[in-house]
């Protein structure tokens, strides 16, 4: 599976973004797909994910304000985030769980940068 982050770039505090990830390969065999984000220094964490079957997660500092989504016509996953904080600042990788047996594929990422 091939993986296409895009949609990243400088907002302004309280500002929004959507970012997209096109999954190409084998598409079928996806059974979750997730977002990622590593702010400069930190540890890489989860932000939210979406099942095959559409139930989502999200990590607790999302708090409402972003929204994972997924076409499955165009084997794309969305994440429109709102009210964006400058803490929210981070390189943001989509990720998949795919394959037989399952496994992780990663995109290359996409910077979000939070700032006024």
């Amino acid at each position: 599976v091939q993986l296409q982050a895009s949609g990243g770039g400088l907002v302004q505090p309280g500002g929004s973004l959507r970012l997209s990830c096109a999954a190409s390969g084998d598409s079928l065999s996806i059974a979750a797909m997730a977002w990622h984000r590593q702010a400069p220094g930190k540890q890489r964490e989860l932000v939210a994910a979406i099942l095959r079957s559409g139930g989502t997660n999200y990590a607790d500092f999302v708090n409402g304000r972003f929204t994972i989504s997924r076409d499955g016509t165009k084997n794309t996953m969305y994440l429109q985030m709102n009210r964006l904080q400058p803490e929210d600042t981070a390189v943001y990788y989509c990720c998949v769980v795919a394959g037989t047996p399952l496994r992780d594929y990663w995109g290359q990422g996409t910077l979000v940068t939070v700032s006024s």
